[in-house]
């Protein structure tokens, strides 16, 4: 009865997030997590929250990677990048999504720099660790869909000055950089002219080429232009679920083969064809191990796709992130591997691109 005493908090919670085990070992192994978490650096690569929290009226329930979360979950770095819906390839409008999204960097910049006790925006893998040392939350600017760049190659410069250090090159469609994996139209048959351009200048500054959304002949352009590792931000394994977003087992083999590394994200769009309820934090956790089963441990971690899409049963926000770690425990993963998964891959990439910006 004592030893059960000993662990009731941990139990209730089990009991209170949904999980359907509440044993000793539950609650032995959420302690172990969350020691675990206070030595790691845990890296999500992939949210939609900056344009949640810059809504003019925020409704921070609704929000699932608002920093409160984050720190609950036991994150200590999140990628904000700024969303950008597609228009037509004209002039006017790629004018117009440049004005935009700078206006969009500048308000979540504001937001960030308004909480100096509780984050700071990260511009180097240096930044995330030392962040990490002053128990801040590490949040990295970013751009998802080059389109506001246009065929300007100077906005990605006015885009890297003011934060950005990752762009997820297209969304669903063709844009003027590459072709893209959801409905691609072959405009380019992979890197367009420009997209190649985009590339290199990509790495002259030291920007991580994300390849999440984009077309297999986008990936290997990228992947043989590219002298920086390339990533998939926000992607699943298509043998297990055949959506077009997600890659292949040859694609996962390819980017590993680079030094880059595949970011699992937590939508059911992207895990299975099952029904809702079915889809949880195992459905997840299996395509996390098919990755390291295929290519190695070295080559995986985690980009949610929060407040875009992400979320599922028992992962309905960023609260509960560290119940991912659990699972893994519980399926064997080592402390080594699950500090690789969250951060230690992640963390290796960023400092190649850094390393290759210049040469």
């Amino acid at each position: 009865m004592i030893r059960s005493l000993k662990f009731l908090p941990a139990l209730l919670l089990f009991a209170a997030l949904g999980f359907t085990a509440q044993t000793d070992q539950d609650a032995q192994l959420l302690k172990r997590a969350e020691k675990l978490h206070n030595k790691i650096i845990a890296i999500d690569t992939h949210t939609d929250t900056a344009l949640a929290l810059t809504r003019d009226k925020v409704d921070l329930s609704r929000v699932q990677a608002d920093f409160a979360k984050l720190r609950e979950g036991r994150v200590d770095c999140c990628f904000y990048p700024i969303f950008v819906d597609q228009g037509p390839l004209t002039d006017a409008s790629r004018d117009s999504a440049y004005h935009w999204t700078i206006d969009k960097m500048k308000a979540i910049r504001a937001y960030i720099q308004a909480r100096p006790k509780e984050a700071a925006i990260a511009l180097t893998a240096a930044d995330i660790v030392k962040n990490k040392k002053r128990h801040k939350l590490s949040l990295v600017m970013g751009i998802e869909n080059g389109y506001p760049i246009g065929k300007d190659l100077s906005k990605l410069k006015d885009f890297y000055d003011l934060g950005t250090r990752i762009v997820t090159l297209s969304h669903n469609y063709d844009n003027d950089i590459c072709d893209a994996s959801r409905y691609p139209q072959n405009t380019w048959g992979g890197l367009s002219p420009f997209g190649k351009e985009l590339v290199k200048e990509m790495n002259r500054l030291g920007v991580i080429v994300d390849c999440s959304h984009a077309s297999t002949s986008t990936l290997y352009d990228c992947l043989e232009l590219s002298t920086a590792p390339v990533i998939c931000s926000h992607s699943c394994v298509y043998a297990i679920k055949d959506h077009p977003r997600n890659l292949t087992d040859d694609e996962i083999r390819a980017i590993a083969a680079k030094g880059g590394v595949i970011q699992v994200t937590t939508g059911r769009w992207a895990l299975s064809w099952l029904p809702s309820p079915e889809v949880n934090i195992g459905v997840f956790c299996d395509h996390v191990e098919y990755i390291r089963n295929l290519v190695g441990v070295e080559y995986v971690g985690i980009g949610t796709d929060f407040d875009g899409g992400g979320g599922m049963k028992e992962l309905e926000d960023a609260s509960k992130m560290k119940f991912i770690t659990v699972e893994l425990m519980r399926r064997g993963w080592t402390d080594h591997e699950l500090e690789l998964f969250w951060g230690g891959n992640f963390l290796r990439v960023m400092r190649a691109v850094e390393n290759a910006a210049g040469k």
